[in-house]
C-alpha cells in the first residue's frame, strides 16, 4: 500500500513530541495559531452541516499531541486523531485522559483507513507529506458523500520564505530549524488541482496572518501570502 509518511518529517517532529503541550516549547507557534484556526473551522463545520456538533464524526489527520483534536471534542464531536509519530499519540491520549475527553487515537497513515468521516481535518500536514497526490487520495477516501475537509498550509511565496523559515526559524525562532522546507509549500492552485483529481474542490480560502502591533494571528480575506486555511468539498 502507498502511504503518504516521510520518515525524515515523522523523526524531526518526533524528537519535540514529549513538548506538545508546553505552550512555551517548540510548538508554541500551534497554540498560538490554535483559536484562530478553530474559529474558522467552527464557522466552515456549522455552514456546512447546520447541525449539533454531537452528530458529526470528525478525524484530525496529523492530529500530533491532539491540540485540535481535543478543541473538537470540546464541542461536542466524535473525533478520531491520526499520527505516524507513536510518541505524539500516547502524549495525545495521556493529555485527553486528564482531560476527561474521549478521543480515539491511532498511530499510523490516513491511508489504512476504512471508515468515512463528515470532516476530515488536515492542518499544517500537506507540507510535510512524501506525496501531495497520494495524500489528497487519502482524505478523499475518508470524507463521507457529503463530506467537507479542511486544511491548512503554507503558500509557497517569497514573503512565506522570509516569514515562515528565515523570521520564523532563524530570527524569531518559534520553530526548530529545519522544521519547514520551502520547496514543500503548496500553493493554493496547485491544491485544487490536486484535489480536482478526486472529485473536491476549493469553496473557501482565507489566509491567515500575523498583527504584529497586536501580536496575534489573524483570518484575512485578502493575503493569502504566508499561511491560509482552505475548505473543499
Amino acid at each position: 500500500m502507498q502511504s503518504t509518511i516521510d520518515s525524515n518529517e515523522i523523526h524531526h517532529f518526533a524528537k519535540n513530541s514529549d513538548d506538545w503541550w508546553n505552550e512555551n516549547g517548540p510548538f508554541k507557534p500551534l497554540h498560538r495559531l490554535n483559536p484562530v484556526r478553530m474559529e474558522y473551522i467552527k464557522n466552515q463545520i456549522e455552514t456546512h452541516y447546520n447541525n449539533d456538533f454531537s452528530k458529526l464524526e470528525i478525524l484530525d489527520i496529523g492530529c500530533g499531541g491532539g491540540l485540535v483534536s481535543e478543541a473538537l471534542a470540546e464541542m461536542g464531536a466524535k473525533v478520531t486523531g491520526i499520527d505516524a509519530d507513536a510518541n505524539a499519540i500516547e502524549i495525545a491520549k495521556s493529555h485527553a485522559k486528564i482531560s476527561g475527553l474521549d478521543i480515539n487515537y491511532i498511530c499510523g497513515d490516513a491511508k489504512s483507513l476504512d471508515k468515512q468521516y463528515d470532516v476530515v481535518i488536515a492542518l499544517e500536514i500537506i507540507e510535510h507529506v512524501s506525496d501531495i497526490n497520494i495524500f489528497m487520495s487519502a482524505c478523499k477516501s475518508c470524507m463521507n458523500k457529503d463530506g467537507l475537509l479542511i486544511m491548512s498550509t503554507l503558500n509557497r511565496t517569497a514573503k512565506s520564505y522570509a516569514l515562515g523559515i528565515i523570521a520564523a526559524e532563524y530570527i524569531m525562532r518559534w520553530a526548530a530549524r529545519g522544521t519547514h522546507t520551502w520547496n514543500k509549500f503548496v500553493k493554493p492552485s496547485e491544491l485544487a488541482r490536486h484535489a480536482a483529481q478526486y472529485g473536491i474542490a476549493p469553496y473557501d480560502i482565507t489566509g491567515l496572518i500575523f498583527n504584529p502591533l497586536k501580536n496575534e494571528f489573524q483570518l484575512s480575506k485578502n493575503d493569502l501570502s504566508v499561511n491560509y486555511l482552505i475548505s473543499l468539498k
